[in-house]
């Protein structure tokens, strides 16, 4: 994924994700659509924060992710939470899929955004963190915004 590319626009992003997991793997996915799906996300009106990634007979699905109708769409619109096909090769979806057999390891999405013209969903493989984990995290975190304050304290 190109963030610098002038054709790249992030539509949802999934902070919580990175809160409750550690990602050890990244990958891209495409996400099959219908057309008034694709003008709703274009205006920007996605969530994938209670969603997760289903895999089911060598497909992989995400479940729960959320695009609001389109207002113009009338008779054309679909479920806003229906369950939507990714598309990766046969060789990462087995990875995947050997994977999330281990015990602790589940696929999370973590954000959604255009890539040109094409719908992307990034997708981490994800290890649940533990709370002593999640506290680590919230402590470093604290401590760095301390440090940016009173760097900024000093400079004025």
């Amino acid at each position: 994924m190109a963030k610098g590319d002038s054709s790249f626009k992030l539509i949802a992003n999934n902070k919580k994700a990175y809160h409750d997991y550690f990602i050890e793997d990244k990958y891209e996915a495409g996400i099959s659509l219908y057309g008034t799906e694709i003008k709703a996300l274009r205006t920007g009106k996605c969530s994938v924060k209670e969603s997760y990634i289903r895999i089911e007979n060598g497909e992989v699905y995400i479940v729960g992710m959320h695009i609001s109708p389109y207002e113009k769409g009338n008779i054309f619109n679909r479920d806003p939470l229906r369950t939507r096909k990714l598309l990766l090769h046969r060789k990462e979806i087995r990875k995947l899929a050997g994977k999330i057999t281990e015990h602790g390891y589940t696929i999370v999405p973590l954000q959604v955004y255009l890539k040109g013209s094409l719908v992307k969903v990034e997708i981490g493989l994800a290890k649940g963190k533990k709370l002593y984990d999640k506290r680590q995290d919230i402590a470093k975190k604290d401590a760095r915004r301390e440090a940016e304050r009173d760097f900024k304290v000093r400079n004025l």
